[in-house]
């Protein structure tokens, strides 16, 4: 599928694609593993049900409840850190939509927690990775300071690259690992863990003696990595963040923040997991798509993109961008392509304004080519669509299809090459 997206472009855009770029983006790419996130608090709760130390902490859901949680917290008045709780990682760094700046601040009292957590409980927190559109903050959590000796980063996750789990780790945790790796690419220890051997105490020793741990907290960092690693093996987790993972003043190990993802298609073995999902904090878009089986993200761009077949659908998405566009989506039909999977598709796309021109990229296998075409138009004129639509269909019935594409008198542009399909989206999209 990924060489057959390629076949019909011509050789002078050929020669500008980054293919490992690209087939990277496929092969890494999470969109085909549905997942399940939980708040820093319920991560917190999961860590101290598993041995793993994290800084004591209360949530709140109002300003009182945050002023009352910081007076339980801080006895010696040292004070207390606030926390938005968001699934999204950058808070330090976010600014939220009322132009309060840090979804993560320091509280030199109960009454500043307080005042700091007023401005963040109903915001929505925009952080680069939130998007402009940002996640609304509900809660806060009130932690309790800790004065820290080092920061380290701390990661176990799934790579497709060795088809099993690595640990990721750097000496510079605390801060933006994306921009420390972009930085110094040697600063990142990556340590692939054996399917069927498993996490060894020898592996977990050497990465805490290349890490540099002090020699009174190597037996603790090494118990709390091998706690990690168990967590997220008996949780069917995808990711088990720790940035920072910390050397205290008083001789702690701790977990100071954490990222939890689990695999959605675990979901039955870890119900209780399950429940936690905040349903608040995902886009209204995917939660549509997912109630119809559609694989949907939400981009920035303003070309929104209707394919079947996720490593397609990455392609287009990247020849989009070759072609000068931005894609506003990634949405796979997956084997789903019928009239009614295409109906709610296309009114998925048309509730994101951005949305100038839309890219539709079909190989029609297992579905007809004149069935795709009939969803197409019918859901175009239900919707009354004024955004125009750019239609490659390829497979059975393709003549049919483009015929049925061309009798309806609607914006449709009924275009067999691949990168005149692309090119001319990316036209239309400038000019709406």
């Amino acid at each position: 599928m990924f060489k057959t997206a390629f076949r019909s472009i011509p050789r002078s855009l050929i020669s500008k694609v980054n293919f490992g770029y690209v087939l990277s983006n496929v092969l890494e790419s999470n969109l085909q593993i549905r997942k399940f996130s939980v708040h820093e608090f319920q991560a917190v709760k999961i860590f101290e049900d598993n041995g793993v130390g994290a800084p004591r902490g209360i949530v709140a859901g109002t300003p009182e409840e945050a002023f009352q949680a910081a007076k339980t917290l801080d006895k010696d008045g040292k004070g207390v850190v606030v926390k938005a709780q968001v699934y999204a990682g950058g808070r330090g760094k976010g600014t939220f939509d009322n132009g309060f700046k840090g979804g993560v601040k320091v509280a030199s009292s109960a009454e500043e927690a307080r005042d700091i957590a007023s401005k963040m409980i109903g915001a929505k927190l925009i952080t680069k990775q939130t998007g402009a559109a940002g996640k609304p903050c509900n809660k806060v959590f009130i932690a309790e300071k800790v004065k820290l000796t080092h920061e380290y980063y701390f990661a176990v996750l799934l790579d497709r690259a060795s088809a099993g789990i690595v640990l990721v780790a750097s000496r510079e945790g605390g801060m933006d690992i994306e921009g420390v790796a972009k930085r110094d690419p040697n600063a990142i220890i990556k340590v692939p863990v054996s399917i069927e051997g498993g996490l060894t105490k020898e592996t977990v020793e050497k990465l805490v003696s290349d890490l540099g741990f002090k020699a009174e907290n190597k037996e603790k960092a090494v118990e709390i990595i091998t706690r990690l690693y168990n967590l997220f093996v008996s949780t069917d987790a995808t990711q088990v963040e720790i940035n920072p993972l910390a050397e205290t003043e008083d001789g702690r190990v701790l977990c100071m923040d954490a990222k939890l993802n689990f695999d959605d298609n675990a979901a039955f073995r870890h119900q209780d997991l399950k429940n936690l999902d905040d349903e608040s904090q995902h886009d209204a878009r995917e939660a549509r798509a997912k109630q119809w089986d559609l694989n949907y993200v939400g981009l920035d761009g303003n070309i929104g993109c209707l394919v079947n077949g996720a490593g397609l659908a990455m392609a287009t998405m990247d020849l989009i961008k070759l072609c000068g566009g931005e894609p506003a989506n990634f949405l796979d039909l997956g084997g789903g392509a019928n009239a009614k999977a295409i109906g709610e598709a296309f009114k998925i796309i048309t509730q994101d304004p951005k949305v100038k021109a839309i890219f539709v990229n079909i190989f029609g296998g297992i579905v007809h080519c004149d069935v795709v075409a009939e969803g197409i138009v019918e859901a175009a004129k239900k919707l009354d669509m004024k955004v125009p639509i750019v239609a490659r269909i390829k497979g059975t019935n393709v003549e049919r299809g483009q015929q049925i594409l061309r009798d309806s008198g609607i914006a449709i542009y009924p275009i067999d090459d691949l990168s005149q399909a692309a090119i001319k989206a990316v036209e239309l999209s400038a000019s709406q």
